[in-house]
């Protein structure tokens, strides 16, 4: 094998990659020149990184989910959906004590069935609900905050997902089936923090709402039905067989859009451009790290890292039980240190091939990936949504974690429910016909 200074292509890859990343250059583009530099050192062809992009892209028809979800979630937060979900939710739940909390749980529940994504909750619905319970001083804005960032931890979760979406494609599983896995495990997420912020409530005495009449809630439930129809609109016509998912991610978009300008007439042409520039910028973040991804991963697999780490593993003899325990500490650490596409796309292929020899189902693994991925977006010190949301309330990062940590402790709690008793992630895929 060709050296550099004594050392292997290998070493230089990770190394510049971190390096990189330490300057300030986003993890796609560091993993896309580290990998170029493994392919100059180790006397390959440059040119092969352009062919794994390319290959990657255009082979797979699944990624055109992605940009379709983001424009979707785009539209949503343009229009008045938001506002509309937002009341309908305080009209159910927002005269019990806390209960601008638990509006905030169940709109993060409701608007996950749409975006696909944490971060378009927390600038969407979530600065909505923040602004509600801070207004005259009900809740202190580290709180708002984060029971916002904990429930927006949801929007993954819950069909649509993008994270679902890229693992789909780094683990060849039916994206259908991975989306019925979500509906169950979110709504644990959503019982166990709505449990927590009652517990709360009672014991700071958080202030109680004025209940809604029962007769406004007819009119407020009618207004809201065209935006509660997305996600049977979505889940539908994925499991009728009448769209793929991806046809189903271009039908929410569309869908959004329409409803957005006919029958709430809440979008104007300056809007909707910005809707338009905004997912292009979100886009190409996405992009530019399935790009690096795509090229790091033919240097992993050029070397044979999944079967080292698969033999490496089976010197501990380890059962399934073990070894999703440890797959959970993995991503929980990495989740907290690293951005959630980056651990997926990277390091997730290299544990799905000893997944696979311990007879771990990959859709029961999918889910439990990405609720460590998705918490790792909350816990300190660098979990992205504690930045974004503490930034919306204009609260410090400090007072934020301690109001968080409640939270990332139940959610943890779910996580290891959903972990050690599968058929709570199984039984709704065996329902719609999964043999796993």
């Amino acid at each position: 094998m060709n050296t550099f200074l004594g050392l292997s292509p290998f070493f230089w890859c990770i190394t510049l990659i971190v390096a990189f990343s330490l300057s300030g250059l986003p993890i796609g583009l560091s993993m896309l020149g580290a990998s170029v530099v493994y392919l100059m050192i180790s006397g390959q062809d440059v040119g092969l990184a352009a062919e794994q992009i390319v290959q990657g892209l255009t082979n797979s028809y699944t990624l055109l989910a992605i940009p379709l979800f983001i424009l979707a979630s785009e539209i949503m937060n343009l229009g008045s959906l938001s506002a509309r979900l937002l009341a309908w939710c305080n009209a159910l739940v927002g005269r019990f004590r806390g209960g601008l909390g638990h509006v905030n749980v169940v709109s993060s529940l409701i608007f996950s069935g749409m975006s696909g994504s944490a971060i378009a909750d927390v600038v969407g619905i979530g600065k909505l609900t923040m602004e509600m319970m801070t207004r005259n001083g009900r809740y202190t804005p580290a709180y708002a905050a984060a029971i916002t960032a904990a429930t927006a931890v949801i929007g993954p979760i819950i069909p649509p997902s993008i994270p679902l979406v890229l693992y789909a494609l780094i683990s060849d599983t039916s994206i259908g089936f991975l989306f019925a896995a979500g509906v169950v495990p979110g709504l644990i997420m959503t019982l166990v923090m709505m449990a927590l912020n009652a517990a709360l409530a009672h014991r700071r005495n958080f202030p109680v709402e004025p209940a809604v009449p029962v007769r406004e809630l007819v009119p407020l439930t009618v207004r809201a039905i065209p935006a509660l129809m997305m996600p049977v609109v979505l889940l539908g016509g994925i499991y009728s067989g009448v769209m793929t998912p991806t046809e189903a991610a271009a039908m929410a978009a569309l869908y959004t859009l329409v409803i957005s300008i006919v029958l709430y007439r809440s979008v104007t042409w300056a809007g909707l451009h910005g809707s338009l520039l905004n997912s292009g910028r979100q886009l190409a973040s996405v992009g530019l790290l399935i790009a690096g991804a795509m090229v790091f991963n033919y240097v992993v697999a050029k070397e044979d890292l999944p079967k080292d780490v698969q033999a490496w593993m089976a010197g501990f003899q380890l059962s399934k039980e073990g070894f999703l325990l440890l797959v959970n500490i993995l991503l929980l650490l990495l989740g907290a240190l690293l951005e959630g596409g980056t651990v997926l796309l990277v390091v997730v292929p290299i544990l799905i091939p000893a997944a696979q020899a311990l007879g771990i189902d990959m859709v029961h693994f999918g889910l439990v990936v990405t609720v460590n991925l998705m918490i790792g977006l909350i816990t300190p010190p660098y979990g992205l949504l504690l930045f974004v949301t503490a930034s919306l309330a204009k609260t410090s990062i400090a007072s934020m974690i301690k109001e968080t940590a409640p939270f990332i402790a139940v959610l943890i709690a779910a996580l290891f429910f959903i972990t050690y008793v599968p058929d709570s992630v199984l039984w709704l895929p065996r329902l719609l016909g999964y043999k796993g």
